[in-house]
């Protein structure tokens, strides 16, 4: 028994080794286990964050994505917004310039319907001339046929008359032919007077209408020309986008500066250059020059525009009043009025058939002056009369009437001397002169303006015009020479003494003068003077 239980215990003592082993193994490969669950767990927590960390990549990725997609959304509509604008201010800016385009279009169209209304006028007036020139020419011939008629039976009365004086005793057949002769001459001075008093009537009737058409075969001719270089100024400018800035924004800088101006402005295709129209010359100088500052300035606005016109105005008054004082100076005048001389100064800006009115009016002063001392009169006061005889064209765009007359009513109210008023009155002829100074005046201003280049007339036109009046006279009957003399202000026509009488003189001075007025243009008047003279030679032997 007690060796059973000492082998037990021996066993036991000898396996002890080897359970603590055994032990010992399981500790350790419990303790592996372990390690290897904790290994396991951390790569499960790891992997864990993994996901989590890719979950949230994603959904940062996701977030961004998604943001990317709002800001560029935002960005498309942004740039859709101002795609809209520039269309939206680009439409406006296309509408203004049609709107600017059809305003133009309607005014070339306007001034088309006014051309085409003047030709229709012009073309019903030639219908009615030629409708009256036809009316007349049937009754010249009925006049012929009745002169005819008259003429046969003047033939039959003077057979009848000669008859009865063969009957008659006591009278020579030399008694009876002057006898006859007489009352022939008798009744045909009659007839003759009574066509010319009717035909006297009814040119006195039909002066008026014959005047106005005048006028406007006169404006017709030279409008063109003349209205466009007298009435426009030109200013060039520097590039074409200065057109839109004189425009502004919906043409408030334009209207701006047509209303302080009191012109228009023309801004056509003209390339680099805006026309500036006005029949006022000093109202035109005045716009010339301020557009000419403000295109050199830059600043256009209407507050600029006024302040630039307003200093214009004062410097143009300014000059106005010192070419006033130099005139009155150089022509040696004392005690004229300052509105008198502001006056003269304006004649500065205003041209008569191209002369410049001041100038003109300085070369009458020394004409009449020149020929007044020469005269025996006083210089001086012709020298008043020859400056002051065309003021009137300084008001005649305000005042309507002639400018003589309007000329003479204002040197009345400035209490100028009754002979000075008189001669500006009466330098027309409008009145009559009461002195000898109103003629000089006359004659000074024929001098003036008569000259070969004071009218901007070349010496081939002049010339032409010189020859064209003689050719004229030469074309009639009985003519046997011509002279254009007075710078073409006076036509001299000889004529042979057998070939025209006196009364036959009379009627073709008038034929002359009317062939002149229908084939020529000239400034002023011309007088055609018919001499018809006989010599008698006798030669002593």
């Amino acid at each position: 028994m007690s060796w059973v239980v000492a082998l037990i215990i021996g066993l036991l003592l000898g396996a002890a080794p080897f359970a603590f082993a055994y032990h010992l193994q399981r500790r350790k490969q419990n303790h592996a286990h372990l390690e290897q669950e904790q290994r396991l767990l951390q790569q499960e927590q790891r992997v864990l964050q993994q996901e989590q960390q890719a979950q949230r990549l994603l959904q940062a990725a996701h977030d961004k994505t998604e943001a990317d997609a709002r800001e560029a959304e935002v960005t498309r509509q942004s740039e859709r917004l101002r795609m809209r604008e520039d269309l939206e201010k680009e439409f406006a800016d296309r509408n203004r310039d049609l709107g600017e385009q059809k305003r133009r279009i309607d005014k070339k169209e306007e001034q088309l319907d006014k051309k085409e209304e003047q030709l229709e006028r012009k073309s019903d007036q030639l219908e009615q001339r030629e409708k009256e020139q036809e009316q007349r020419r049937l009754k010249l011939e009925e006049e012929r046929r009745q002169v005819e008629r008259e003429r046969l039976r003047i033939q039959e009365l003077t057979a009848q008359v000669e008859h009865r004086l063969e009957e008659v005793a006591g009278l020579t057949m030399e008694q009876a032919k002057a006898q006859v002769i007489a009352t022939i001459e008798e009744e045909a001075r009659k007839e003759s007077g009574r066509v010319v008093k009717q035909l006297e009537e009814e040119a006195k009737e039909q002066a008026n209408k014959r005047s106005q058409e005048l006028m406007v075969t006169a404006v017709q001719r030279f409008a063109g020309e003349f209205v466009a270089e007298n009435t426009v100024s030109v200013v060039p400018l520097p590039s074409e986008e200065m057109k839109g800035r004189i425009i502004g924004r919906e043409g408030r800088n334009i209207r701006a500066l047509e209303s302080a101006t009191g012109c228009d402005l023309i801004i056509d295709d003209t390339p680099e250059a805006v026309v500036i129209s006005g029949f006022h010359p000093v109202r035109r100088q005045i716009a010339r020059r301020a557009l000419e500052e403000l295109v050199t300035d830059g600043r256009i606005h209407p507050a600029r525009i006024e302040e630039v016109v307003k200093k214009i105005r004062k410097n143009i008054n300014n000059e106005i009043r010192e070419a006033g004082e130099q005139a009155v100076f150089e022509a040696g005048l004392h005690g004229v009025h300052p509105e008198i001389i502001k006056l003269l100064g304006t004649l500065k800006f205003r041209t008569s058939y191209t002369q410049n009115v001041l100038n003109h009016s300085i070369e009458v002063a020394h004409f009449a002056g020149i020929m007044a001392d020469e005269l025996g009169l006083d210089g001086a006061l012709a020298r008043r009369c020859g400056m002051l005889h065309d003021i009137g064209k300084a008001l005649d765009h305000e005042i309507q009437g002639s400018h003589a007359v309007i000329g003479g009513q204002f040197a009345k109210k400035f209490k100028e001397d009754p002979i000075v008023v008189n001669a500006i009155w009466s330098h027309h002829f409008e009145t009559e002169p009461n002195s000898v100074y109103g003629p000089l005046t006359n004659a000074a201003d024929a001098l003036s303006a008569a000259r070969p280049g004071a009218r901007r007339e070349n010496i081939q036109t002049y010339i032409k015009r010189l020859e064209s009046l003689e050719r004229i006279a030469n074309g009639f009957k009985g003519v046997e020479k011509s002279y254009a003399v007075q710078a073409g202000r006076e036509l001299r026509v000889i004529v042979g003494f057998e070939k025209v009488n006196d009364e036959g003189s009379m009627m073709l001075a008038r034929d002359i003068a009317r062939k002149v007025e229908e084939e020529m243009t000239y400034p002023g008047q011309i007088k055609v003077t018919v001499i018809r003279e006989m010599r008698a030679t006798e030669i002593a032997q």
